[in-house]
């Protein structure tokens, strides 16, 4: 369709402008201007969609803008040559004439080729996306200011060039009538050929313009999208490389540095997920546990936070992101108690009320330890998290708990959630000093602190998913308890 808008405006131009550059032609009727350059541009249109077939469609992706151009520049210059040819056999026009022919025809065929070839460049764009095959771009391609360059030069060439034709023309044509009209009558001709001739070369450069202003828009939206999914930490976008030029390279060199980026971001979090289980471990082998606490636990955080995510009250604070991050950080939840004593910590039997209130600072050790490290590294959404689960799993719904009493909300969501995590799997898990429970009984229990021990929307998000659980606690347990019966 682009293609026909060229040709049909190339069969009424060229006449108009034949007759106001070129007395030879301004003396022939009509028809015989108009027909000939038809059954040009008519016989090149004919011709286009085969040599295009073979020229362009089956040819490379990278290749594919470059030929496009190529075919259209060299089809309007067969019509120019035929055209002058014609005109000086039949007519018997000299060169001069056919000259001016071939500046005006060329000239158009420049505008047409060079719309087409950025037309072109979204088609393999769009192929591109399809995953219709790849584009590898040239490590040195002809730089896009020269191109720039180039296309501005070939324009500002063209209108001065057709310019020249006109005054020249002109001047002829005062000298041979200026007897017989007036000055005025001559300069309201003359100015009418040079804004016939703006008329055509402005819309045909602002089209150029607007053209490539969508293919650019096109490329810096790509770039654009994928630097945001990027700033937001989402590394598994792709800048589409849809051309061989500069713009190619950039999102090439692009890929390449997301690619390296995500990567080295996933071992990082890897790290740092070994890291923290591994400090994890150590404060419970202290207090003869095994990992696999910290395992089911940080797994009921997730399975509690994921169901959540449905409830109005807390779909909007607990996003992918969040519940991602809760599941991560859980684990520290009990690293104050590399502090406490061995005789307290690893006592058998029951502790006496002075041993109970140093137990009590596990959180508040647990707490100032990573608050050392938010000052260290600065702040961060995973140690947040991490801060609050560690100091505030052991407050109580009511206000009763440590160890700040805080009361209903105003303990974090965070720490509300670990706070039935931690007690159903300490219920159901053997100690010395009792017999693991089942999981019924262990959900009794905590059914029975529903309001005063327990936030009631989590126990009951609790009891909407106790399948979860006992699967949770069937996979990592080391014996098979009553709770996975």
């Amino acid at each position: 369709m682009r293609a026909l808008v060229h040709y049909i405006a190339t069969m009424v131009i060229i006449p108009i402008y034949g007759i106001q550059v070129c007395p030879f032609l301004d003396g022939l009727p009509a028809m015989q201007v108009i027909v000939p350059v038809v059954i040009a541009i008519g016989l090149q249109g004919l011709i286009r969609a085969p040599l295009r077939a073979r020229v362009v469609d089956n040819q490379p992706l990278k290749s594919r803008v470059f030929r496009a151009y190529g075919l259209e520049s060299v089809l309007f210059l067969m019509s120019a040559v035929g055209l002058m040819v014609f005109n000086g056999l039949y007519h018997g026009f000299p060169m001069e004439s056919g000259l001016k022919v071939l500046v005006g025809v060329a000239g158009l065929g420049f505008f047409a080729a060079v719309d087409l070839g950025l037309a072109e460049e979204r088609r393999v764009a769009a192929a591109v996306e399809r995953g219709e095959g790849t584009l590898q771009p040239d490590e040195n391609p002809f730089p896009m200011t020269r191109k720039v360059a180039l296309f501005a030069s070939i324009s500002i060439g063209v209108l001065i060039l057709i310019f020249m034709l006109l005054v020249i023309k002109d001047l002829e044509w005062i000298v041979e009538v200026g007897h017989s009209m007036s000055l005025m009558d001559a300069r309201v001709s003359i100015i009418k050929e040079f804004v016939f001739v703006l008329m055509v070369i402005m819309p045909h450069t602002l089209n150029i313009i607007r053209s490539y202003s969508i293919n650019l828009k096109y490329t810096l939206g790509n770039q654009t999208s994928l630097l945001q999914r990027v700033t937001k930490g989402d590394y598994s976008g792709r800048v589409p490389v849809t051309s061989n030029d500069e713009f190619g390279l950039i999102a090439l060199h692009t890929n390449t540095m997301v690619d390296r980026i995500g990567a080295h971001a996933e071992e990082l979090s890897r790290t740092r997920d070994v890291t923290i289980l591994s400090l994890a471990t150590l404060a419970e082998i202290r207090d003869n546990e095994t990992g696999e606490h910290i395992l089911r636990t940080q797994r009921y955080v997730r399975v509690l936070g994921a169901h959540l995510q449905n409830h109005p009250k807390f779909k909007e604070v607990l996003t992918d992101e969040v519940v991602t991050l809760m599941f991560k950080s859980a684990p520290l939840h009990d690293i104050g108690k590399v502090g406490i004593p061995d005789a307290i910590l690893l006592k058998p039997g029951k502790l006496t009320d002075e041993e109970f209130v140093i137990m009590k600072t596990h959180a508040s050790l647990g707490a100032e330890a990573l608050n050392v490290a938010k000052r260290e590294l600065g702040e961060d959404s995973f140690l947040r998290y991490a801060h609050e689960i560690a100091l505030t799993h052991h407050e109580k719904y009511d206000g009763s708990g440590y160890p700040a009493g805080l009361v209903g909300d105003d303990i974090p969501l965070s720490g509300r959630l670990m706070a039935v995590a931690d007690v159903y799997d300490a219920l159901i898990s053997k100690r010395v000093y009792k017999d693991a429970f089942s999981h019924e009984k262990a959900v009794q229990i905590i059914r029975e602190g529903r309001g005063t021990h327990f936030d009631p929307d989590i126990v009951d998000a609790m009891d909407d998913t106790e399948d979860e659980f006992k699967a949770i606690a069937l996979q990592y347990s080391h014996i098979q308890s009553d709770a996975a019966q």
